[in-house]
């Protein structure tokens, strides 16, 4: 155990030297309106040099010094939730090779070399959601490994149509001409497709709440800063270029959709962890709708703010899970109030941030995009879709409040819940810090000059009136409640089959997984009957076999010892030399 304390120490203080270092350095370029751009030659085919670049500007170092600050205490409080496994330093090497796969990825403006880390987000995700070694672990890591397979594919294919300019920086195509050539027309819309897969957009929303299945630490720092965000980084990158593709179009309904999707999901979920992450895909649609409308710095801003709380808040759930040993079902909880009050209170204070409270880090960034978009020329549809998607988040934020920290006590008699675990409660408060002032602190430094947004006196309350109101609903609907069917349900629904349709995203897991699988598996089935094992055994191997063992027994019935067999022989000779001639 001391040699666990002592990695989790050695790189809790290394990853925090880092990001202090990487902060005061994106602070200085901030001011300076500067950055550098180290680029080096591997070699050269044909005129396209392939080359090791790295840019080092505010942008990437100010998101590294978060990816390494939440990192740091991840890994502290791996220590504490993951103290039980024999693998625990195996996990710990994961974890930094997947921090290191997101340095890659952040300081890479070349396609080529963002790839690297790209894949290596996707393989060490991969690992991290198998690690529970179980069937559901192993459903779960396949169906994230070939979700991100396409977009994998897509970068690909974005580095080859790329290639015709004579490199891959997308530096060089920043003062592109608006009207785009068809073929980077296409190469932008490949790229928004492999966004879109690595972010969990619609229709690949599948499998963010799978990947559940990995331990809870790893579920804190992939889904606030690393994996999930970096489809939104790489769009938030090549900005300038994609605001021209006509993709944009279909990104803003698709971030649209699949907020509304997240938030009406979460709603009917009971899993601690599923809601969570739901939560997250509903802020991912935020990040994708506003890159659409062309904000690319407020969806950077509101991408920093929301990995503060939402690793906050994954921590929290962790510790609670780890209390009320191992059991994610937000119905067996309750009372937790009075049992774990910091952790409570921690938790509390990130569902606060994540719904828009005043002055929480949340409330910076998110109050300034739904006044940009309301003020924006976005359709009547997706307006409705951002003020509904912001009520659905207050009201599950507020019933997983209830369901889990202030209702009833539902946990056995022989259950032991504290706060006494400093290994897992000191890197909450740490965080904790940062989900009350990181959203303050961005936009003092990285908005000097605020923006002048002006709305009618309607237009201005309403995301807090639908905040408040979904918040009031979502607590006190769960209230009601007769035995065990829920009588909130009958608000929303008036048969089984609407509340399974609406609780399972609207069946896009088994879309994704039986939908695309079953016919392919069915029509292989088939093919293996009448091909593999039909005609081509037919004509293939037990043809050959037949014809061969035919022929085998004529010649040894030939070569057998007998007078009639020679004088037949010779007759068929005779015969035979007699009509030649």
């Amino acid at each position: 155990m001391s040699w666990n304390i002592k990695m989790n120490l050695t790189s809790m203080v290394f990853l925090l030297l880092c990001s202090t270092s990487f902060l005061v350095s994106s602070l200085f370029m901030l001011d300076s309106g500067g950055g550098y751009f180290l680029e080096w030659e591997l070699f050269s085919v044909n005129s396209v040099s392939i080359e090791m670049a790295m840019i080092f500007d505010w942008m990437s170092l100010m998101f590294l010094s978060f990816v390494c600050y939440i990192s740091s205490m991840v890994l502290y409080y791996s220590g504490g939730y993951m103290s039980g496994d024999w693998n625990v330093n195996r996990f710990m090497y994961l974890v930094l090779c997947f921090v290191f796969s997101m340095f890659l990825l952040v300081v890479s403006p070349n396609i080529v070399s963002v790839l690297l880390g790209w894949d290596g987000l996707g393989l060490v995700s991969y690992a991290l959601v198998i690690y529970y070694q179980n069937e559901k672990s192993s459903g779960a890591g396949m169906l994230t490994a070939l979700s991100n397979r396409v977009g994998d594919v897509a970068i690909l294919l974005v580095i080859v149509m790329i290639g015709s300019f004579g490199g891959w920086n997308y530096m060089l195509y920043v003062e592109v001409d608006p009207n785009l050539p068809d073929f980077l027309n296409v190469s932008m819309s490949l790229l928004v497709l492999a966004a879109i897969t690595k972010s969990a957009q619609i229709p690949f929303s599948a499998w963010l709440p799978a990947a559940m299945a990995a331990p809870t630490p790893v579920s804190a720092l992939v889904h606030s800063s690393t994996l999930v965000t970096a489809g939104v980084y790489l769009l938030i990158r090549f900005s300038s270029v994609t605001s021209s593709s006509s993709a944009h179009t279909c990104l803003l309904f698709l971030g649209c959709w699949t907020m509304f999707l997240a938030g009406l999901t979460a709603n009917f979920e009971t899993d601690l962890k599923k809601i969570i992450a739901l939560s997250t895909l509903s802020q991912l649609g935020v990040m994708m709708s506003t890159l659409a409308m062309g904000f690319s710095n407020l969806a950077f801003f509101h991408l920093l703010s929301h990995a503060m709380f939402k690793a906050l808040l994954f921590m929290c759930a962790g510790s609670v899970i780890h209390s009320v040993g191992g059991s994610q079902d937000i119905r067996t909880m309750g009372g937790l109030v009075w049992f774990k009050p910091m952790s409570v209170m921690m938790m509390n204070l990130a569902n606060l941030s994540l719904c828009g409270f005043p002055f929480l880090a949340g409330f910076y960034s998110k109050d300034l995009i739904l006044e940009m978009a309301f003020s924006s020329r976005i359709n009547e549809m997706c307006f409705y879709l951002y003020v509904v998607a912001t009520g659905l988040t207050a009201c599950y934020s507020l019933r997983l409040v209830y369901y889990s920290l202030s209702g009833g006590y539902n946990l056995s008699c022989a259950s032991s819940v504290d706060d006494e675990d400093v290994l897992m409660s000191n890197p909450m408060l740490g965080l904790c810090l940062g989900a009350v002032m990181a959203g303050s602190a961005i936009c003092w430094v990285a908005f000097p000059s605020p923006y002048m947004i002006c709305l009618p006196m309607e237009m201005k309350m309403l995301p807090l009136v639908v905040s408040l109101g979904g918040g009031v609903l979502g607590y006190f609907l769960n209230m009601i409640s007769l035995e065990s069917p829920l009588k909130s349900l009958s608000f929303y629904s008036s048969s089984y089959k609407d509340v399974h349709f609406f609780g399972s995203m609207w069946y896009l897991p088994f879309i994704s997984t039986e939908g695309v699988g079953r016919s392919v598996l069915k029509i292989g089935g088939q093919l293996y009957l009448s091909l593999d094992k039909g005609w081509f055994e037919y004509y293939g191997g037990q043809g050959c076999y037949s014809a061969l063992g035919s022929g085998s027994k004529l010649v040894e019935f030939m070569q057998n010892n007998e007078v009639k067999v020679y004088l037949l022989m010779s007759l068929v000779w005779g015969l035979g030399v007699i009509i030649l001639m």
